[in-house]
């Protein structure tokens, strides 16, 4: 309307608008990005690998493992394709059905038993470790004669029976009964059976019972298949000779080829493991003949239940201890972080974040400004003062960038001495071309000998270039002495 004025108010634009800028505070890129929080599986000291966010756990040598996985699928796979359909047709239709049993609960505890924890130990804290060390290492550090430090191992009671706890100094701990430290996978676990590189992994007490049922049913899936390649190629032979009957399936003779050269260890080992189940002992056990009676007749297995049943039923259907790992949880950074400054100037500039340093802050002071400045931007404005000519041709010559030599300059009673390096007040009759030019800021030199031509001392000056100078100057005889004595820097 008239008689009144309008104006228009800016609005800032919503965050998710096209037109708002990415460098304004609202927009997403200006914010600062969040640092996703560091698990405990990221900083584990154990030579192992972790995947799926730290769910899944095998040592960090897997070859040997992708190969077993690789042997079971190909050989079941050449199974399922070329002897099922003819032994169902022509046998019974309950064979494919038990042979995708076998494979499925084969592969089921082969891979429980690979991405599981076998039972790892934690390592000592710092703190932990120093209290052990401490009680260790010898008082004051000077032996005597008489003094014994303490034993690198405990002793334990376990049903009568006396256990050994051994000192892991890679872990700073004292081992509990059945443990012991892998050097493959760099760490102590519990119940410590053997390290597998078929399954990639360590044995222990978390997965024993899954690989003793991998050894078991692959034993039995071994079995399984070897009957039914031989009962394929039996069957086709007799409606043909044996060599035709080979020709028309050719992926059951390498079947039968892999089954024959893997039956035998696989029941083998399975043989061993059952014993091992049904005494309740560990195969690192039973190598070390810790419980063999040839150490004495009171040596005995403190861990067995008495029977072969209960062992077994302690081993494989016992609960499942939960893991000491909390391999997913985030690391807690240091609650009392501290911090390294230094300050200079009044402005603080930090240095780093070294946690155990303590804070230390260095004042460096600023150099002391001089008395006086030299500088024409700061110097102290003087009394106006008539110069004399001939004062006024040593101030031209000096302003012009050259000066000669400085030996025979005299000084005058006003002057007054100084220590080295302190500069000389500026008096009225003085100006800076002559305080320049004073022995007090030129080093005095030693008057040259006889015959000898005087050297000559170049002085850096920020003034200007020296002005041309025409023959009819009255300054030009001052000029040419000036140039000679350039000339022969």
């Amino acid at each position: 309307m008239k008689g009144r004025d309008y104006c228009v108010v800016p609005t800032a634009d919503p965050p998710g608008s096209a037109s708002a800028s990415p460098l304004s505070p609202s927009s997403p890129a200006a914010l600062p990005k969040k640092k996703m929080p560091q698990r405990k599986w990221e900083v584990h000291p154990g030579r192992n690998k972790f995947h799926c966010n730290g769910r899944i756990m095998m040592a960090r040598q897997t070859g040997i493992f992708y190969f077993t996985v690789a042997l079971i699928v190909v050989t079941c796979g050449l199974f399922f394709g070329f002897d099922c359909p003819y032994l169902a047709v022509n046998l019974t239709p309950a064979i494919p059905v038990i042979g995708i049993v076998l494979f499925v609960f084969t592969m089921s505890t082969l891979l429980r038993t690979s991405f599981s924890d076998p039972g790892v130990i934690p390592r000592a804290t710092p703190d932990e470790a120093a209290d052990i060390e401490r009680q260790i290492e010898v008082p004051n550090g000077q032996p005597s004669p008489s003094y014994r430090p303490p034993p690198r191992q405990k002793e334990v009671v376990v049903n009568g029976q006396t256990i050994k706890l051994k000192y892991c100094f890679t872990c700073k701990i004292f081992r509990p009964p059945r443990a012991s430290h892998c050097s493959i996978c760099d760490n102590c676990v519990e119940r410590f059976d053997h390290h597998c590189p078929w399954v990639g992994n360590c044995v222990g007490k978390r997965n024993y019972r899954y690989f003793y049922m991998f050894i078991l049913s692959l034993a039995l899936l071994c079995v399984f298949l070897f009957a039914c390649v031989i009962t394929h190629i039996i069957m086709r032979s007799q409606k043909a000779n044996f060599l035709k009957a080979m020709q028309q399936s050719p992926a059951s003779v390498l079947e039968a080829v892999v089954c024959f050269f893997s039956v035998w260890s696989i029941l083998g080992l399975a043989g061993f493991h059952t014993y091992l189940t049904t005494s309740n002992q560990t195969t690192n056990e039973d190598i070390k003949g810790s419980w063999s009676s040839k150490r004495g007749r009171d040596n005995y297995n403190p861990y067995s239940q008495g029977g072969i049943v209960k062992n077994c039923f302690a081993v494989l259907c016992g609960p499942t201890t939960p893991s000491l790992l909390d391999r997913r949880g985030v690391v807690e950074p240091d609650p009392t972080p501290q911090q390294y400054t230094m300050q200079m100037n009044g402005t603080g500039v930090r240095l780093g974040n070294y946690g155990a340093i303590p804070t230390q802050t260095t004042t460096v002071q600023p150099p002391a400004q001089p008395q006086q400045d030299l500088d024409d931007n700061h110097q102290q404005p003087a009394s106006k003062t008539t110069e004399s000519p001939e004062t006024a041709k040593s101030n031209n010559t000096t302003d012009s960038g050259y000066s000669g030599y400085q030996g025979n300059t005299a000084t005058t009673p006003n002057e007054t001495a100084s220590t080295p390096g302190a500069l000389p007040p500026i008096n009225g009759s003085e100006s800076v071309a002559s305080i320049v030019s004073s022995p007090a800021v030129l080093p005095t030199l030693a008057p040259p000998p006889a015959g000898a031509n005087p050297p000559v001392t170049p002085v850096q000056s920020t003034s200007p270039p020296p002005r041309s100078v025409s023959e009819g100057d009255a300054l030009g005889d001052d000029y040419n002495k000036g140039m000679s004595n350039f000339g022969s820097i």
